[in-house]
């Protein structure tokens, strides 16, 4: 019984310290060849003529910062199921629970850009 209650707390604790890991952002240099990318013009960077990051560059952010403990497909693994979340907190929810973490979430601020927390929340906020 304390054999198995030893190899789930560290199961759990494992677990848990991945969901505060992130990459270190690349140099603008290296960004020509991101290291995780979906496709060959995904990109994490803001857009030059916008000033905002896309719905495609948000999932590349989820890709590399949040699929440890949310899953591919925002199924939920450690940390909850995204799938609809939109249907359940605004995305100045989304964007202030990124920003500053909740429960057993970390906090992305300073990990991550404002624009690249503002375009995650906003493509979580439209799931549901």
């Amino acid at each position: 019984m304390k054999k198995t209650l030893l190899v789930l707390s560290l199961l759990l604790a494992s677990s848990l310290a991945a969901c505060g890991k992130s990459e270190t952002k690349p140099s603008p240099a290296a960004s020509a060849s991101p290291s995780v990318s979906a496709s060959p013009s995904v990109s994490a960077s803001p857009s030059a003529s916008t000033g905002t990051t896309t719905k495609v560059e948000a999932s590349a952010v989820f890709k590399a910062n949040c699929v440890s403990c949310h899953g591919v497909n925002l199924e939920g693994a450690v940390g909850p199921n995204l799938q609809k979340v939109g249907s359940k907190l605004s995305k100045d929810q989304v964007a202030s629970t990124v920003t500053n973490g909740k429960g057993a979430m970390p906090s992305f601020k300073g990990k991550l850009s404002d624009d690249e927390i503002s375009s995650l929340a906003t493509w979580l906020a439209d799931k549901k």
